[in-house]
């Protein structure tokens, strides 16, 4: 008999700016709290922000933690085919889209190929993944870095985002 795999947490962020954002991003969460093997461990609040390096509607942002038996690439490709599901489309880097899934971090895994790069590559320097982070894992230290995600926050205090009052899911 063969162990089961040991949990690791895992964080995702989810946005959206097409569509019915709100909406899209319940249905969304929904469908990762279903993923085999993964368990709920938490959920931010919605926030607003601008969009970074990119045109189009503000986006809404929250951070999602689950602990999973998933592998890293397994996961990834849970989260591309939600998206799929959700009409994503990539028709350029930045562009608007309906629904954007990103594999933030997984426990403290750092890899960087082809294919996944962790934790996120541009994660620790945008303001509407780390202020949902930091609200569901505020002692949480960067893996490989060390930087805890205060002092993150504080370097991206010029981005403008909100957090939105009520439970959005």
């Amino acid at each position: 008999m063969s162990a089961m795999p040991q949990a690791v947490r895992a964080y995702v962020g989810l946005g959206a700016n097409l569509g019915d954002a709100r909406a899209t991003l319940r249905a969304a969460l929904q469908a990762l709290w279903a993923l085999p093997g993964c368990v709920p461990a938490g959920v931010s609040s919605l926030w607003r922000s601008a969009p970074v390096d990119a045109q189009g509607p503000d986006f809404f942002n929250a951070v999602a933690a689950l602990d999973t038996t998933l592998a890293p690439l397994e996961l990834l490709r849970q989260l591309q085919a939600i998206e799929l599901a959700h009409g994503r489309e990539r028709p350029y880097r930045n562009a608007p889209r309906t629904l954007d899934l990103d594999l933030l971090l997984y426990g403290d895994v750092q890899q960087s190929d082809p294919v996944l790069t962790l934790p996120h590559p541009r994660a620790h320097e945008r303001a509407f993944v780390l202020a949902p982070l930091h609200e569901i894992a505020p002692a949480l230290c960067w893996p490989g870095q060390g930087w805890s995600l205060t002092q993150l926050l504080q370097d991206v205090q010029d981005q403008a985002i909100e957090p939105l009052p009520g439970d959005w899911r």
